[in-house]
């Protein structure tokens, strides 16, 4: 049977325990030398570290080649850095957009529900600015896009969702397609509030402006591929995307470069007394067969066979099928 305490057995522990407090203090200011963090259970991380190095990654990726994009298009250097890769709740996302924003919903098939992309006012209004042909400068009004306004932005976004497809073509390949348009936050019901939310924040610098550029994703959206962000999966993309550059690039180096192509017409054995023998008006007997395809070399290995013939005026042959290598 358990002891139990009397009240004065407790008043004993109590102030015993009040009497060290620099010691207890001590022992919970660092542990292992790293001081102590504090965890919120009322909002967990759903998302490892590793995991999250990966869409470091990939949102890095996604920042470098949609600098170059915009560059293009806005004719003026667009400098996009990745911020930070964030884990929140969906309330707390849509809080910290501005009123009215430049917000657009968007699916990345096949995974299931909606994403956002939400560009700040200045920087909306700064590419819109540079569309016209201005000097990519902010407005200093609080108003909501027109509708050509919105039809530039329109422009900036799809080529921005494209960029994001490539990024992600290293984990999964999606289809990304965008569904809406909001200009109130407090309207934009995509989860429910408490849900944890991806958000990935860039900061994007053009001549005079700078602005922010953000990306959520429902954690209920990546789940499906949750066990794809990890490190050991990202090296072994890298090393298979680089298998495949290697070999696009040996193929296009290999595109100028020349080859003998020799047709076969008829093949046959003689012996040396016969060769020396031979003379005008005299018939060698071949082993090939009338009808029989011509055999096409190149660089003296056979590869294809063919029927010969003329087209126009000059000798051709017409490739009918490539040989195959185990019957040879």
């Amino acid at each position: 049977m358990a002891q139990v305490l009397s009240q004065e057995e407790i008043d004993a522990l109590l102030s015993s325990a009040g009497a060290h407090p620099s010691a207890g203090a001590e022992a919970g200011a660092l542990v292992d030398g790293r001081a102590p963090v504090t965890y919120d259970f009322k909002h967990p991380n759903r998302v490892s570290k590793d995991q999250v190095r990966t869409l470091e990654n990939v949102h890095s990726n996604f920042a470098g080649h949609l600098g170059s994009a915009l560059s293009g298009m806005l004719r003026a250097v667009a400098d996009i850095d990745l911020v930070s890769v964030d884990q929140i709740t969906y309330s707390e996302f849509i809080m910290s957009l501005a009123w009215p924003s430049c917000t657009y919903k968007f699916s990345m098939a096949p995974l299931e529900g909606l994403c956002l992309i939400d560009f700040s006012p200045a920087l909306g209004f700064a590419f819109v600015d540079r569309m016209f042909g201005g000097h990519g400068r902010a407005m200093g009004v609080e108003r909501e896009l027109t509708g050509i306004e919105r039809r530039v932005l329109d422009t900036i976004t799809v080529r921005a969702l494209k960029e994001l497809v490539m990024a992600w073509k290293r984990i999964v390949e999606v289809e990304i397609a965008t569904t809406g348009f909001e200009t109130t936050p407090q309207f934009i019901q995509i989860i429910p509030p408490g849900e944890t939310v991806i958000v990935t924040t860039f900061q994007v610098k053009l001549l005079q402006v700078q602005g922010i550029i953000t990306v959520c994703y429902p954690y209920i959206t990546l789940e499906t591929i949750v066990n794809k962000l990890s490190g050991q999966h990202w090296g072994d993309s890298s090393k298979s995307r680089a298998t495949e550059q290697e070999r696009i690039l040996i193929a296009d180096g290999l595109r100028g470069v020349g080859g003998d192509i020799t047709t076969v017409l008829a093949r046959t054995d003689i012996t040396m007394r016969e060769f020396l023998n031979v003379g005008i008006g005299d018939v060698i007997i071949s082993d090939t067969r009338v009808g029989e395809p011509a055999r096409i070399c190149v660089g003296g290995i056979e590869k294809f066979v063919g029927r010969p013939g003329i087209r126009g005026r000059h000798r051709a042959v017409q490739i009918i099928a490539p040989v195959d290598q185990d019957e040879k």
